[in-house]
């Protein structure tokens, strides 16, 4: 079964993200949204794209924490980068306007696909959230996103609560296009994607290209900077055990994790020094 699905209808592409139960994002998964993309931008045919969901009640609930927590730090940059960097670069190279259907819970990564679009139109009764920092994560790409939208104090907020919200607030803090009624949110996503593919091509992508300059100035150095980020913070203790408790239903200690981390400072710092060399690497600095 394919991870994600494609088609063409009366000029609009739509990829319909197809990982039940709640379209956890893995590298495979991104690949074929990236195939996807490709397809779309390299059709002329196509002149409008819809990303949705085919899971009842979920866009998507962001990385696969399985993948986070068993693979290696190699693995896992390749995943972020893709989801960070591909994904936007995929979305500006489109050449054509992107419309995200979130009809159900959107968090972490879910978030990142639906920002990486043009519009996005919300069913009423849909919540989003950044709860990445309640499994030790960080959603580093947001840091670069939200400020801009809903201002630094509102953002901090969102991002560092973990705490979910209506789409009512999330149309009050300009973070989604429209809000609809939950039935109606792919037939109004359609409706729109008919109005934008009337409106003449090449214009079209001309002023695309233009907008998104001039609105995403230094955003993808922002971007590239944001997979550094989440790897710095995956590679933590208090990440690997946020991360392993969320998959064993337990709530996590973070205390364990930095004691073992000031144990291990301890013993560096006070182990007797053979030389006057040695007495300097490690006395503890700070």
């Amino acid at each position: 079964m394919p991870l994600v699905n494609y088609e063409v209808r009366n000029r609009i592409a739509e990829i319909a993200l197809n990982h039940p139960p709640v379209n956890a994002l893995t590298e495979p998964m991104l690949d074929e949204l990236l195939a996807a993309l490709a397809t779309a931008a390299a059709d002329p045919l196509v002149r409008a794209v819809i990303l949705r969901s085919n899971v009842a009640q979920r866009f998507c609930a962001g990385l696969n924490l399985e993948a986070v927590d068993g693979g290696t730090s190699t693995d896992l940059r390749a995943l972020v980068e893709k989801l960070y960097v591909r994904v936007c670069d995929a979305q500006r190279d489109l050449g054509k306007p992107s419309i995200a259907v979130v009809n159900g819970a959107a968090r972490g990564g879910g978030m990142t696909l639906a920002i990486s679009c043009d519009l996005i139109l919300a069913g009423r009764s849909v919540t989003f959230g950044y709860p990445e920092i309640d499994v030790g994560l960080i959603p580093a790409i947001h840091y670069a996103h939200l400020p801009r939208i809903v201002g630094r104090y509102r953002a901090f907020d969102l991002l560092f609560t973990g705490r979910s919200f209506g789409a009512d607030e999330a149309a009050a803090l300009g973070l989604v296009s429209r809000v609809v009624d939950d039935d109606r949110a792919l037939d109004q996503a359609r409706a729109l994607a008919q109005v934008l593919a009337a409106k003449p091509a090449r214009v079209l992508e001309l002023g695309r290209d233009a907008f998104r300059r001039e609105n995403d100035t230094d955003y993808r150095v922002s971007v590239a900077a944001a997979v550094d980020n989440f790897c710095a913070v995956a590679s933590t203790e208090q990440a690997r055990e946020g991360v392993r408790a969320f998959l064993e239903k337990r709530k996590a200690d973070w205390v364990l994790p930095q004691r073992k981390s000031e144990a291990a400072h301890q013993r560096t710092a006070y182990e007797k020094p053979t030389n006057r060399r040695a007495l300097v690497r490690t006395m503890p600095v700070g």
